[in-house]
């Protein structure tokens, strides 16, 4: 497998979104992932979907690794954000983190 700098997990079940809105926001993922430049190479961002992150309200849940940064109610216009401004420019969107892993 290639190197990858971060991990996203997108929770595509019905507990925590009973839309499963998740599902949506996955497959848009790879689009902007591409477009930013972040499938391959050094800055390569791998994806996963799971049917459950264990929060059951507040989704869908992004958590992006290895920080342990995790987001709740995110739209497709707030993945954008998590992905240009997190994942392509570091800087994490703290105003939609309802989780930190670490601190």
């Amino acid at each position: 497998m290639e190197p990858y700098s971060r991990h996203v997990l997108v929770c595509t079940g019905g507990f925590c979104s009973p839309e499963r809105r998740g599902r949506a926001l996955y497959s848009r993922l790879a689009g902007l992932l591409q477009r930013e430049g972040l499938l391959f190479g050094p800055t390569r961002v791998k994806r996963s979907e799971t049917p459950c992150l264990g929060v059951c309200s507040s989704g869908p849940i992004v958590a992006v690794y290895p920080e342990g940064i995790w987001y709740s109610n995110v739209t497709p216009a707030l993945l954008e954000r998590i992905v240009v401004e997190h994942l392509r420019d570091g800087k994490v969107v703290a105003e939609a983190v309802f989780h930190r892993l670490h601190g």
